[in-house]
């Protein structure tokens, strides 16, 4: 077996990784352990190296071995959401005086972690094109410690190539930290394509009900794992038992969930091209779309994710928004029901004036796995 190739099948260890059987009762679902602490026998004699619940729980071990199964990682670690992780990413990589090239794609969230609180932190940040090597190459420094992507990318959809950023950032001493939320690990796997972390806010597709809100790092070597598992118990932003039970049985289905996302996500981008109303429609599987060669070549399928620019401007934009009814007005992604958002005045509200600011005719939208056919009705009422 080649280093990150996963051992089994990704469905397989979707439902075993880190899931054995209870040894005590056999059950076959982990359990739940809502406890705080542990007793020892005598002092220093942990039972399983447990302790307290914010250095190590059961039920978030088994999440923790899920995910790094999953990645093809050595460590996997479960947060109370995805900013928690990316802080405790951050501020494990990075020192006052440091440098770290973002993305002119991405969540508002992580935007404002950097723009808001790692500046005053001393960390200082250059935008780039991730599309561009070129670009993301003049923006390296001396003190670069890591270049920070997402693909796809949120909300545009735009697609980066991972193996060249990977050595790009090699290149110049630097770590490549991949948001892998919109994909999932079903779709792409950046730690086999040269990523030195995965990020993942575990609320999305990972947990895939809109019942829990968590996050998640897998790093691809064992010493960054050590240090950011020390990060994570000395700074405390960890999941709770039953936050990682509940993305622990989201991701059992991942793999089958995730297949239908993507197959009603193409019939929606097919009645978006063609429909009078929409001016542009972003999604890696057209092959009119700028990253469709590499989208084609790293992932598995193209996404659930769709997002439109709507002929009317930013009003009907809007007003598409208010109009739906299957599809539900609101914030968040990959859960089994459609949601559409208008990313401007939503989502990435945070980033409006800076080179991250979104189109404002822009809606996205997750698409769900409810009946395809109920799916077109909605959207094409809703467009008029």
């Amino acid at each position: 077996m080649t280093e990150h190739q996963l051992p089994q099948g990704f469905e397989t260890l979707a439902i075993h990784a880190g899931q054995e059987a209870d040894p005590q009762t056999g059950a076959v679902v982990t359990p739940i352990y809502q406890v705080s602490t542990y007793k020892q026998d005598g002092v220093g004699g942990l039972r399983g190296g447990y302790e307290y619940s914010r250095s190590a729980n059961p039920t978030r071990t088994a999440l923790e071995e899920c995910l790094a199964a999953l990645e093809g990682g050595s460590r996997g670690l479960a947060f109370a959401s995805g900013l928690a992780a990316e802080d405790t990413l951050l501020r494990t990589v990075l020192k006052p005086g440091d440098h770290i090239v973002i993305p002119n794609d991405a969540y508002g969230g992580t935007f404002r972690l950097f723009a808001k609180v790692l500046t005053r932190w001393g960390v200082e940040f250059s935008v780039a094109n991730m599309q561009d090597l070129s670009d993301v190459r003049a923006q390296l420094r001396q003190a670069t410690r890591a270049v920070w992507v997402e693909t796809p990318s949120n909300p545009l959809l735009g697609i980066a190539d991972l193996a060249g950023l990977a050595e790009i950032a090699h290149g110049a001493g630097a770590i490549l930290v991949v948001d892998n939320t919109f994909a999932s690990p079903y779709l792409q796997q950046p730690i086999a394509l040269g990523a030195d972390v995965v990020v993942h806010s575990t609320t999305k597709y990972m947990g895939g009900h809109s019942d829990v809100v968590g996050g998640a790092l897998v790093a691809a070597e064992a010493g960054l794992g050590e240090e950011l598992a020390y990060h994570q118990n000395a700074m405390g932003a960890v999941s709770g038992p039953f936050d990682a039970w509940l993305v622990l049985r989201g991701i059992k289905t991942l793999g089958v969930r995730m297949d239908r996302h993507c197959s009603n996500a193409e019939k929606i981008v097919e009645l978006l091209s063609g429909h009078p109303k929409v001016s542009q429609v972003l999604y890696p599987g057209l092959p009119e779309h700028a990253g469709h060669d590499i989208a084609a070549k790293q992932m598995k399928a193209f996404g659930g994710m769709v997002s439109f620019r709507v002929a009317g401007g930013e009003a009907a934009a809007v007003e598409v928004c208010n109009r739906t009814e299957l599809f539900t007005l609101g914030e968040s992604l990959g859960g089994v029901e459609s949601l559409i958002e208008h990313p401007g005045r939503m989502t990435h509200a945070s980033v409006a004036g800076s080179a991250l600011e979104v189109p404002a005719d822009l809606v996205r939208v997750s698409v769900g796995i409810e009946s395809i056919d109920d799916l077109l009705a909605d959207l094409q009422r809703a467009l008029g």
